[in-house]
C-alpha cells in the first residue's frame, strides 16, 4: 500500500475534521499531492493539491474553508476541513501524481478514500 487516508466520520453541520494521507517516501518527494472527493453518480473532483514547492489550488468550494498541508518528515498530507457543510458529504481520496521519466506520462496514485458525512 503506498498512500493510505484516513480521519473521516460523521459530524455536524459547521464542524470540523481533519483527514490525513500517509505516502510511502519515494511517491511523497516527487509528487504532486492531493485531495478528490466523489458522490455516487458524479465524477470525482479535485478539492485541493499542492506541490513540493509550496504552491497550493483549492476548488472554489474548499476555500476559505478548507487547508491543505504536508508534513515532509512524516511523509504525510493533510486535509483540515472547517465549517463544514452538507454537501462536503462525499468519499475523500488521497492522490499522488507525478510524473514518469520512463512513460514520458503523468502517473496517478490513489488511496483507499475514507468516507466524509456532514449532517445533523
Amino acid at each position: 500500500v503506498q498512500l493510505q487516508a484516513s480521519g473521516g466520520g460523521l459530524v455536524q453541520p459547521g464542524g470540523s475534521l481533519r483527514l490525513s494521507c500517509v505516502a510511502s517516501g519515494s511517491i511523497f518527494r516527487d509528487s504532486i499531492m492531493g485531495w478528490y472527493r466523489q458522490t455516487p453518480g458524479k465524477y470525482r473532483e479535485s478539492v485541493a493539491t499542492t506541490t513540493s514547492g509550496g504552491s497550493t489550488y483549492y476548488a472554489d468550494s474548499a476555500k476559505g474553508r478548507f487547508t491543505i498541508s504536508t508534513d515532509n518528515a512524516k511523509n504525510t498530507v493533510y486535509l483540515q476541513m472547517n465549517s463544514l457543510k452538507p454537501e462536503d458529504t462525499a468519499v475523500y481520496y488521497c492522490n499522488a501524481r507525478r510524473f514518469s521519466s520512463t512513460t514520458m506520462s503523468w502517473e496517478d496514485h490513489w488511496g483507499q478514500g475514507t468516507q466524509v458525512t456532514v449532517s445533523s
